[in-house]
């Protein structure tokens, strides 16, 4: 498990940035954090690096954004409203988890796989959890009027 300090939204726009540098196609990147946490934030640094030059905005009302990267598309889910497993099925989500040419970003993931905070991502049960690549889960906390603490720890190839 690693762990990243953020002092500012343009530190967290940074990380994603770096990320994208990593990114490769049917990766999985789970965020989970309150409102206002830096999800988005996180999210717009990733499209940047990918060579997005659409305005990504959070998916809450549509639940679902595309993005076409200059590396490969950026799906964007987000379940803030969707609370279980089987309402993200029912909402047809689960189709997008992974993509196989893209990388798929989910906010609130925790309401899909059941884990919110990094304690419960215990490594002998990461079966409960599971994707053809790499799942990079994400666990941001306030730290601070605009400190974050930004957690992750990735399962999968």
């Amino acid at each position: 498990m690693d762990t990243y300090i953020s002092n500012s939204p343009a530190e967290t726009f940074q990380l994603g940035r770096e990320w994208a540098r990593e990114a490769e196609p049917g990766w999985v990147i789970g965020l989970n954090g309150e409102l206002g946490a830096g999800k988005t934030q996180l999210v717009k640094g990733l499209a940047d690096g990918m060579g997005v030059e659409e305005t990504v905005t959070s998916p809450t009302f549509v639940l679902f954004h595309q993005y076409n990267g200059e590396r490969m598309p950026l799906f964007h889910l987000d379940l803030y409203r969707l609370r279980t497993p089987e309402a993200v099925a029912g909402a047809g989500l689960d189709a997008f988890l992974p993509s196989p040419d893209g990388v798929t970003v989910v906010e609130w993931i925790g309401h899909w796989i059941g884990w919110d905070k990094p304690a419960q991502a215990d490594r002998s049960d990461a079966s409960a959890v599971t994707f053809p690549g790499r799942l990079r889960l994400v666990w941001f906390e306030d730290t601070g009027e605009t400190c974050r603490e930004i957690t992750h720890d990735d399962f999968g190839a």
